[in-house]
């Protein structure tokens, strides 16, 4: 396996409790909404449509919340699995306490929650990740606990 163009983490280092705060941060805008709402063919008019938002609890449009989720996991990657991963093995425990709307900022930390080897594959181990996505006022506005299959550092 090539070490080039790698930047995620190998199993061994990942430690159990550490918080990584990510450096990339995105301003999400109202086409990232309805490109990614119409591309999962969901024609919820809470995403969609502002006529029909503005008569609503929050007056806009809000955010899709599984392109958030898939924002809140996709900024942990450079730092943590990008190259060094196997594959997702499920999230659970995902919330939205806070709405996200067209100009949020989002950044994200991830704890390091569990890690084991696998028993089946001895150069891999598993690996439990929470990740927490905030606005530009620190509200937390997602949170997602994943499980990836992750690779052991090549002898």
């Amino acid at each position: 396996m090539s070490r080039r163009n790698l930047s995620g983490r190998w199993f061994e280092q990942l430690t159990v409790g550490e918080v990584v705060e990510h450096a990339v941060t995105r301003t999400v805008t109202e086409t990232d909404n309805v490109l990614f709402t119409c591309l999962t063919m969901n024609p919820q008019p809470m995403h969609l449509d502002a006529e029909f938002s503005a008569g609503k609890e929050f007056g806009k449009p809000l955010m899709n919340s599984m392109y958030t989720v898939g924002l809140v996991v996709g900024i942990a990657v450079p730092e943590l699995t990008l190259g060094t991963t196997i594959a997702n093995l499920g999230m659970e425990d995902i919330v939205f306490p806070t709405p996200v709307f067209a100009g949020d900022t989002i950044w994200v930390e991830t704890e390091i929650l569990e890690a084991r080897g696998s028993r089946s594959r001895p150069e891999a181990g598993i690996v439990k990740f929470e990740h927490r996505g905030f606005n530009q006022r620190d509200e937390l506005v997602c949170r997602c606990r994943r499980s990836a299959f992750m690779r052991r550092e090549p002898a």
